[in-house]
């Protein structure tokens, strides 16, 4: 039996939300004299490929004869879940995921239950929350359209592949009208606030040099301070670090926000590549604009690289100092597959007769993933985490259990129009502390 899907609308003025105002004591944020109201404006747009307009009579081919067919790999729930160690015996029971998006889909309900059917997946209980009021402009043309469209695949992709990897969890859709910094803030302090669950992700973000202002800008100022409660709230969160590698669409490293946060755990993007079976092989930094790092020869041209990249807002924190050798927060913290080449498999049903499974990528596709694992971890802990940084960061210090909880991914550079960083041993930009292998990291930090 298929569980309820809850939708929940209500205006500012019902749930007593003004306006946010600015968050006093910013700490960490560089500021200098005056202050700025400009607005941030936040991308999600996560790169994809059109797979298959149905499941093939005889399934989903495996990885490699996906990429003999494609040049895509096409890895399904199962694949990933093996690849990174997810362990059968969690399921995220008794936890929420909350997924902070703009404009949503008019199909996520439908969709997912689509993907759930194909996968064997069981549907969970989906609660869309508006917030802000429910978004009218999906159906509109010209800009507001476009836009609408690309959070609604990124809404599918979050919303699917966090449970794929928590299946019993339940996932709480937070909804905001529009990508308008205002907007989104409203949309997580609801979810914070009302405290919705332990693990909150958001798959989007500006790139600081974009945001009018910088560290006075009064609506990062009010993000920060979200962030800053949801720690204080023992609630972990999570944002990807950008898709167009160290730049972030401009010409010298940039890092974006909100993945720049140091209340944020930042995920950067990678090439993970495996058996047939499903079983880890090997990673590399994502930048397909790199002919050495480029999965099975890149055939349909470059998609992206991830980002990682020095702050130019917020100084290190103490998680970070005497890691990074840098004076200022740096992104990524940890890392996950990325490359559409190495893909994971969404469904898409709001685009009419081009309808379908996608190959997906982008570090978005690791942020939501990290939040479910998180969410495993509660489950396993018995209690909610919390601020993850300082645990992720005090495990990659200690060589024991850095070698058994992570993937050091050491080959590549995030360089992608702009110049980037090198992947190392240990820390680094691109990759931040690794990959997960999920079951031995949920029981370190179920230590913890």
């Amino acid at each position: 039996m298929r569980r309820p899907i809850r939708l929940v609308q209500s205006s500012l003025a019902a749930l007593g939300i003004a306006a946010l105002g600015a968050f006093a004591g910013t700490g960490g944020i560089v500021q200098a004299a005056g202050g700025n109201s400009g607005s941030i404006t936040y991308v999600a747009n996560p790169p994809e490929h059109f797979a298959f307009a149905d499941v093939p009579a005889s399934g989903f081919p495996s990885p490699s004869a996906c990429v003999a067919a494609f040049g895509f790999a096409c890895y399904t729930p199962q694949e990933i879940r093996t690849a990174y160690d997810v362990p059968a015996t969690l399921t995220g029971a008794g936890q929420t995921i909350v997924i902070v998006d703009a404009y949503g889909s008019p199909t996520i309900s439908q969709d997912l239950q689509t993907f759930d059917a194909t996968f064997g997946l069981p549907d969970p209980q989906l609660n869309i929350i508006y917030p802000d009021g429910k978004p009218q402009v999906f159906q509109s043309h010209g800009k507001a359209g476009a836009t609408a469209i690309g959070w609604a695949q990124e809404t599918s992709l979050d919303v699917e592949w966090s449970h794929a990897i928590a299946p019993g969890a339940t996932i709480d859709l937070v909804v905001a009208p529009t990508s308008n910094g205002n907007a989104l803030n409203v949309a997580e302090e609801y979810a914070v606030q009302n405290h919705l669950g332990n693990v909150m992700s958001m798959s989007f973000g500006a790139p600081e040099a974009a945001i009018a202002g910088g560290g006075n800008n009064l609506q990062l100022q009010q993000a920060d301070g979200i962030y800053r409660d949801a720690a204080a709230a023992g609630i972990s969160v999570f944002a990807s670090s950008g898709d167009n590698g160290a730049g972030n669409g401009y010409s010298a490293p940039n890092a974006l926000f909100p993945a720049s946060d140091p209340y944020v755990t930042s995920v950067g993007g990678t090439n993970l590549y495996m058996s047939d079976s499903g079983q880890y092989q090997s990673e590399t930094v994502w930048n397909d604009s790199d002919p050495s790092l480029c999965a099975f020869g890149c055939t349909a041209g470059p998609f992206g690289a991830t980002g990682g990249a020095p702050s130019a807002v917020f100084q290190a924190p103490a998680f970070q100092a005497g890691v990074t050798g840098q004076s200022m927060r740096t992104t990524s913290d940890v890392s996950y597959n990325a490359s559409v080449y190495t893909s994971v498999l969404v469904y898409l049903g709001f685009l009419g007769q081009n309808s379908g499974f996608y190959f997906f990528g982008g570090t978005s596709e690791g942020a939501p993933q990290w939040a479910a694992i998180t969410a495993l971890a509660d489950e396993s802990a018995g209690h909610a985490l919390g601020d993850l940084n300082p645990l992720l960061y005090q495990i990659g210090q200690n060589p024991t259990e850095y070698a058994a909880d992570f993937h050091d991914v050491t080959v590549g550079q995030n360089g992608f129009g702009s110049p980037g960083f090198n992947a190392g041993t240990g820390y680094d930009l691109p990759t931040g502390l690794g990959s997960p292998d999920v079951a031995n990291l949920i029981g370190t930090l179920s230590g913890h």
